[in-house]
């Protein structure tokens, strides 16, 4: 027995976008290795006296430059996808609740509907019921 999966069909600016933020995270997890590397070789080197301290190496703050400036743009492009997320969340909420609102009122005028069509069949049901006897007792006499 074949059992059959439904395929996903993707369009191609979902998977520009999925391969653009694939490619952003590789880079910064490279950078971030440059990154560790540099200051665990910088940690390895003999201790130097506290006054003595050596100014960093300008490759290593040419790295932490490039760290920053790579998580601040993953950042902040995740950051604007939540905020757009986060805005079309609170529309979809308030139309859901004014669409909530509208059906409330519609069964609501239903109800209103259902129970005046009520009154009226027992109201046509009764001057029936009365015509009848009256038929009736015309019939008998």
């Amino acid at each position: 027995m074949n059992a059959m999966r439904p395929e996903k069909t993707e369009t191609t600016a979902e998977t520009e976008t999925v391969d653009t933020n694939l490619a952003a995270v590789t880079e910064v997890e490279a950078g971030i290795r440059d990154f560790v590397r540099n200051d665990i070789a910088y940690l390895r080197r003999p201790a130097a006296t506290t006054t003595d301290a050596p100014p960093l190496d300008p490759s290593a703050e040419a790295t932490v430059t490039n760290v920053n400036s790579l998580i601040q743009r993953v950042a902040g492009t995740s950051l604007a996808e939540i905020e757009n997320l986060i805005s079309e969340l609170e529309s979809l909420r308030d139309l859901l609740h004014a669409e909530g609102q509208r059906v409330q009122r519609e069964i609501s005028g239903y109800a209103q509907l259902s129970q005046a069509a009520m009154k009226s069949t027992r109201m046509i049901a009764d001057n029936v019921s009365q015509w009848k006897r009256a038929a009736d007792g015309l019939r008998n006499s």
